[in-house]
């Protein structure tokens, strides 16, 4: 059974280092007071470039964004230093400021913050007990919160499996997709246990979402090794086929009503349709510079994107592959990341700009309102993948800040969730 983490502060945890961030140019941090406790404490879970890039703090943010990712209670003078060097050197900026809409829909967003600081917390899902699951990828954990009364529980996971995402099955239990050891996992909801299934083919190393079909076959995209799987829970059986176009990194995968599989390319601009009998994959394709990560079904069957490559949202028609798209408020570097749609409204978030900004855009009145999404006192980013509830809220999150977040949406209907 994996040992349940009850700490309400972990220490600073050595996750990842600068160095292991492919495909990040170096960064050079200004000399200063504070340079190198920021080089050895920040590198341990993100790059400096998420510094450099940011959009700036004051000293007191800057010390409650650090309270959100590493505990330094312990060290008052190195925290004092590090706040000190970091305001003086990345004040707040309007870089990447981005274009709020207004509207009349209102929203109530209610916030976590988890355990384990600096798992980067991501992919919240309720499950049909009203329990809301996380993924804590850089933690190693995935989490479980009572939304009634706030309660978490977090759970250790296989060793370097660091879960990209979960997804519940019909009887609530949690699998999720080891994105660093080439393994599925499932979590026993009841009891805790852990089923470990292994890729069959080495080059699957690293297994990023998944998704349940109708009868119980799980599907999931492998990114960089360019495949996508299916994994029968009843024999354990795998089956892994390659992506048709060369890098195009398979990314968010949703069910279709006839129980097609759609996956987002990441890389490339294709959207693709897998039969779930021979998977067999027919690849849409995209305007030039296309990239898209998530996506999502209407009722009336379309399936809408975020363009990150664009900085728009997106309609597919399935049928002809005709497409439609609507540039983003925020414009070309709003990177629309997260994606859902309830009560055929679509939602998504801007993560290019700071504040990262939920935006909500109806389809019959293409229109757009956006709110910027705080973490206590702060904005920093990021939604990686929104889903709904039953009751039509939003599950979002902030990885960076390692918040899970409810929006509860007043726009005068019922609402339906998909």
């Amino acid at each position: 059974m994996p040992k349940l983490i009850t700490s309400l502060a972990a220490s600073v945890c050595v996750l990842i280092s600068v160095s292991a961030q492919a495909g990040q140019a170096p960064v050079n941090l200004p000399d200063g007071p504070g340079e190198p406790l920021v080089q050895q404490i920040c590198t341990q879970c993100h790059g400096l470039n998420q510094i450099v890039n940011s959009s700036g703090y004051t000293r007191e943010h800057w010390k409650e964004l650090i309270g959100n990712m590493a505990d330094l209670t312990g060290s008052p003078q190195q925290l004092d230093t590090v706040t000190q060097y970091l305001a003086t050197n990345f004040p707040p900026n309007t870089r990447r400021a981005p274009t709020p809409v207004a509207g009349d829909v209102k929203i109530t967003v209610t916030s976590w913050k988890v355990p384990k600081l600096g798992q980067r917390a991501r992919d919240p899902v309720m499950t049909p007990d009203g329990m809301i699951w996380w993924a804590g990828q850089f933690g190693n954990v995935v989490g479980r919160l009572d939304p009634k009364t706030g309660a978490m529980k977090e759970y250790e996971l296989p060793a370097g499996a660091r879960p990209h995402s979960i997804t519940p099955d019909a009887a609530g239990n949690i699998w999720y997709t080891g994105n660093a050891n080439g393994t599925i996992g499932r979590i026993d909801a009841k009891t805790g246990e852990i089923k470990v299934y292994p890729m069959p083919d080495p080059a699957a190393k690293d297994p990023h979402t998944a998704e349940f079909d109708r009868k119980g076959t799980l599907w999931f995209t492998v990114q960089n090794s360019q495949m996508i799987g299916k994994l029968v829970p009843a024999t354990g059986e795998i089956k892994l086929v390659k992506v048709p176009t060369p890098d195009s990194n398979p990314y968010g995968i949703k069910v279709d009503a006839a129980g097609a599989l759609w996956v987002a390319c990441s890389e490339s601009n294709c959207i693709l349709k897998v039969d779930p009998e021979t998977m067999a994959i027919r690849e849409f394709k995209l305007p030039p510079r296309s990239t898209v990560r998530r996506i999502a079904f209407a009722s009336d069957g379309m399936l809408w994107y975020g363009n990150s490559g664009l900085g728009s949202v997106g309609r597919l028609d399935p049928k002809t592959g005709a497409t439609k798209e609507w540039p983003s408020p925020s414009g070309p570097a709003s990177d629309p990341y997260g994606f859902e749609v309830v009560n055929d409204v679509v939602w998504y978030n801007e993560s290019g700009k700071r504040p990262d900004m939920l935006v909500r855009f109806d389809p019959k009145t293409e229109k757009f309102q956006s709110w910027p999404i705080q973490s206590g006192n702060i904005y920093a980013g990021i939604v990686r993948h929104m889903r709904s509830t039953p009751n039509g809220d939003l599950l979002i999150h902030q990885s960076a800040t390692n918040h899970i977040m409810r929006v509860s949406i007043d726009d005068g209907r019922k609402q339906v969730a998909r």
